[in-house]
């Protein structure tokens, strides 16, 4: 631990003309008193670091010393293509492999160049849940990470609608989307396809010690576009017919699936005599779509199923209700007031 210590902080004063004892006890999370007897030890050991006393002091390696400790080991290579989302890395247990990393790289360039990983960071950031989410990371999710990256064999129990399952995996790839953990393996029971897990509903994720042979035919970015689109169609299993102004068909495709929107809106015959179109919508429930087309008030108005509408008319008279005895109240007070005034 102390000897990868005294080796970041060689590459930290590699990369930097000097920095205070402060700022090394920041980035090496240590107190300054435990930095300065590691840089006791390193020039013990022959490396020439100098101290500058006095407020603006600090401390810098001599005489352009340049430290050969620059090669990427696996595991930081690996983070180091995912530094970009610093949250998901420390999901996975890579921050450190990826502080490493980008440390060495830094180390390594010309001293012109060692801001462009900063300068970088400074103008691209990714934030990966949705808003109104509060993300949680899944307590399984370091082992997984741990097989998938060895290409080891996975025992695990997975919870399916209820009901825990027993299966042995070759992990082969992990997605973050909107915030949630999604894992592509293939079970080692014959059956030979590739499939998507969630990670929170893992009971339990052993790695254990076999390896399995990639199929290096296997392209995650595909993979998931496709499994992605077959789920997003699978859910739409109803139908509504909805007659839209204008307006409310500019807004479809904001309120409700995109892709089943846009098929609606240019299977839909021209317009009528008011301007309206008549679609039929893809939805994954009459309960879904109630709340999705709501957001259209006056914009939609559901033709079938007739139940569907019927909850709409419902809402529209409680809504005429609530909003039309307010602006009465208020005009018999105007009213009122007038003829008092009078």
């Amino acid at each position: 631990m102390r000897a990868a210590r005294l080796i970041k902080m060689v590459l930290l004063l590699q990369s930097r003309p000097s920095m205070t004892g402060a700022e090394l006890a920041r980035e090496l999370e240590v107190s300054e008193r435990t930095v300065a007897r590691d840089v006791l030890s390193l020039s013990e050991a022959g490396i020439p670091v100098y101290a500058d006393r006095g407020r603006t002091g600090g401390y810098r390696l001599v005489g352009g010393y340049r430290t050969r400790l620059t090669g990427l080991g696996r595991s930081e290579a690996e983070a180091l293509f995912l530094s970009g989302v610093p949250a998901a890395l420390r999901e996975l247990g890579l921050a450190d492999a990826a502080s490493a990393a980008r440390l060495k790289v830094s180390a390594a360039l010309l001293p012109e160049l060692r801001d462009a990983a900063t300068g970088a960071a400074q103008r691209f950031h990714l934030d990966a849940p949705g808003w109104y989410q509060e993300p949680t990371t899944p307590e399984l999710l370091p082992a997984i990470a741990e097989a998938l990256w060895d290409d080891r064999v996975l025992t695990a129990r997975y919870d399916r609608k209820g009901t825990e399952v027993t299966r042995v995996l070759e992990p082969y790839g992990l997605v973050l989307k909107a915030g949630v953990w999604y894992l592509a393996a293939r079970a080692t029971d014959g059956r030979g396809t590739h499939r998507v897990y969630r990670v929170d509903r893992f009971v339990d994720a052993v790695p254990g010690d076999d390896r399995f042979v990639r199929d290096p035919d296997f392209d995650l970015p595909a993979f998931w576009a496709e499994r992605a689109a077959q789920f997003a169609r699978s859910i739409l299993r109803d139908e509504v017919t909805v007659r839209l102004s204008a307006a409310g068909a500019r807004r479809l495709p904001h309120v409700t699936d995109r892709v089943a929107a846009q098929e609606a809106l240019d299977a839909a015959p021209g317009p009528d005599d008011q301007g309206r179109i008549t679609v039929t919508l893809a939805v994954e429930s009459p309960d879904v779509a109630c709340s999705q087309l709501l957001g259209l008030g006056p914009e939609a108005e559901v033709l079938a199923p007739p139940e569907l509408r019927a909850r709409f008319a419902e809402a529209g008279r409680r809504m005429a209700e609530l909003y039309g005895g307010a602006a009465g109240q208020e005009a018999e007070a105007e009213q009122g007031d007038a003829a008092g005034q009078r």
